[in-house]
């Protein structure tokens, strides 16, 4: 028979990850990124031995929303989310209609715009740890 994580402790996970990727938190990105990987590394070997992949990569999903939300929500001004969003590749006409958007932070992290440029390779090489990684890494 298999193990698995009880759904409760999914619940707390996702409540403490909302805390940690609050984007009103007032941390840089330096210390979120820092927060994520402690927690996500101890709560991944506290829970190695049970059947979790599916699950997790749901969760992994999510996160990374919230990631991306977070990174919108700190660009703050059009200025800077317009030069930001030329930087990381997007088109200059995409970029201008993007930083302009009336649409809130979660209708935009969820928008192809950042989907496609702040994509997994983007978080990853940026420092951002994520469930499945680890849970690859220890099982």
């Amino acid at each position: 028979w298999e193990l698995c994580v009880h759904a409760k402790s999914y619940s707390k996970l996702k409540d403490k990850l909302r805390v940690i990727t609050k984007r009103s938190n007032g941390k840089g990105y330096d210390r979120l990124k820092e927060t994520l990987k402690m927690f996500v590394r101890g709560w991944v070997s506290y829970f190695k031995i049970a059947q979790m992949s599916n699950k997790i990569k749901r969760i992994d999903k999510w996160l990374r929303f919230r990631i991306r939300m977070f990174i919108w929500k700190s660009w703050k001004k059009n200025k800077t989310k317009y030069a930001n969003l030329k930087r990381i590749g997007v088109e200059d006409n995409q970029s201008y209609q993007w930083a302009n958007t009336r649409k809130g932070c979660c209708r935009t992290a969820l928008s192809p715009v950042l989907q496609t440029s702040l994509n997994n390779q983007v978080l990853r090489r940026a420092g951002y740890t994520f469930l499945n990684d680890i849970y690859l890494k220890v099982s």
